[in-house]
């Protein structure tokens, strides 16, 4: 199994998801993390990604993290110096328009959404609301492109637009398309030589689909063209996913795959689970495994069964623990306070 990762955790991508597999497989094999400095939960996110925004890190020790997972903007040289050289790469891509409207409603109070009452009313105009000198400018356009690294207002030539995608291409093994997650638990696992139980996971950081509304088609339109950049980075990697899984697994296998990761999600979820799922965060009985709420969305949770054993009680424990309760939990465990 592949211990060495590096993860660019792309905003509103179900890459909280993927975090939670990160931390769980980090834990069960004593693995370390490149945590932010302090134990805060992202590396200095907007800024591009720094080695000394890293706790423990420094120049002059040769100290390796075996898995870098927070929010980053994607800075290869810098990442180079905190994971070992034989790291994997990958990320998670979504379609820029269901991307879009997630961040919409999540970053409604900051950056240009905030004075703008709907998706629509903002894409009819969006140079009277977003200003590019704005620091937090990202979560209004081209937001991937950003996390990856670049210029969110850049050019959209085709030339440039084939460079960034080669750049993607150079630093990345592969990336995952979140409309078809468990495909890519499946290439995921693949890639990585684990076992199954290592990718499963229950969806984490979601929407309560009541905040969730659809684009009329000339808005959708709207919508690309204002995320150019995006729209050509997950149409580029939509494809070679799609290429990568065929040559890799096969179509047959991948059938195979699927039905077995859906059929053990869906034992884990009668073993560990009350009801059939998810719940509103008022309907979460348990404070601790409580998300965090943000802006207009409402964020989704878990209960667990009363009464599981040990080793059961644990597993879903962690299959259900939000990001941030998780990071603070391994964080303490990495590096423990000191005793008075």
């Amino acid at each position: 199994p592949k211990t060495d990762i590096v993860f660019l955790k792309v905003h509103k991508s179900a890459s909280s998801t993927v975090m939670n597999i990160l931390f769980r497989f980090g834990e069960n094999h004593n693995l370390t993390f490149a945590f932010p400095r302090g134990g805060g939960f992202q590396l200095s996110y907007p800024y591009h990604f720094l080695a000394r925004f890293v706790q423990g890190f420094s120049p002059h020790s040769p100290r390796r993290f075996n898995i870098l997972c927070h929010h980053m903007r994607f800075l290869q040289p810098e990442v180079q110096k905190v994971v070992p050289s034989s790291a994997v790469y990958f990320s998670i891509l979504r379609n820029p328009v269901q991307l879009m409207e997630s961040s919409f409603v999540y970053y409604k109070g900051a950056s240009a959404f905030s004075r703008v009452r709907s998706l629509e009313e903002f894409l009819r105009q969006p140079y009277r609301y977003y200003d590019p000198s704005r620091g937090d400018r990202h979560y209004a356009r081209n937001l991937m492109t950003f996390d990856f690294g670049f210029n969110p207002d850049g050019d959209v030539s085709p030339e440039r637009v084939q460079l960034m995608l080669n750049a993607i291409e150079a630093s990345f093994d592969f990336l995952l398309i979140s409309e078809y997650f468990d495909e890519s638990m499946v290439l995921l696992k693949e890639m990585l030589c684990w076992d199954l139980d290592s990718v499963v996971s229950f969806p984490l950081n979601s929407r309560d689909s009541s905040t969730k509304s659809s684009l009329p088609e000339a808005a959708v339109e709207r919508l690309k063209a204002w995320n150019r950049l995006d729209w050509e980075i997950y149409r580029h990697f939509n494809r070679t996913f799609w290429e990568r899984l065929e040559r890799d697994i096969g179509g047959a296998r991948l059938r195979r795959e699927l039905r077995a990761l859906r059929a053990r999600r869906a034992e884990l979820a009668r073993g560990c689970l009350q009801g059939t799922g998810s719940v509103g965060p008022k309907d979460i009985k348990d404070s601790s495994l409580r998300p965090l709420q943000h802006g207009g969305a409402r964020i989704l949770g878990y209960n667990l069964k009363q009464g599981l054993d040990g080793e059961l009680e644990r597993t879903c424990r962690r299959l259900v623990t939000p990001e941030l309760q998780y990071s603070s939990l391994l964080y303490k465990k990495q590096f423990p306070p000191e005793q008075p």
